[in-house]
């Protein structure tokens, strides 16, 4: 009968068994499985590499812009600290008009 012949198990042993232009034997179907398997295992580890490098560089990036900050902080006391020497001679010299 026909419902045999298309069934799913029917439909995979002629499939398994189909031959190539060639003449050679396709791969059977649970090798080409085990490939299409493989390549998603692959496909997810370079996914993971990826992932890993952008973090990587990602956090290169937040610490650049911390030491960035830090400067900042550091020119900001040191413009600080110049303008109090600043004061402190203008005082100076006013002590020493005033004399």
């Amino acid at each position: 009968s026909n419902d045999d012949l298309s069934s799913p198990k029917e439909i995979k042993k002629k499939t398994n068994n189909l031959q190539t232009e060639e003449g050679t034997k396709m791969k059977p179907a649970h090798l080409c499985r085990e490939r299409e398997r493989e390549r998603k295992r692959e496909r997810e580890r370079e996914r993971k590499r990826m992932r890993e490098k952008e973090r990587k560089r990602e956090n290169e990036r937040e610490r650049e812009r911390e030491r960035e900050r830090e400067r900042e902080r550091e020119r900001k006391k040191e413009n600080e600290r110049k303008r109090e020497r600043e004061r402190e001679r203008k005082r100076m010299r006013e002590k020493e008009r005033k004399r």
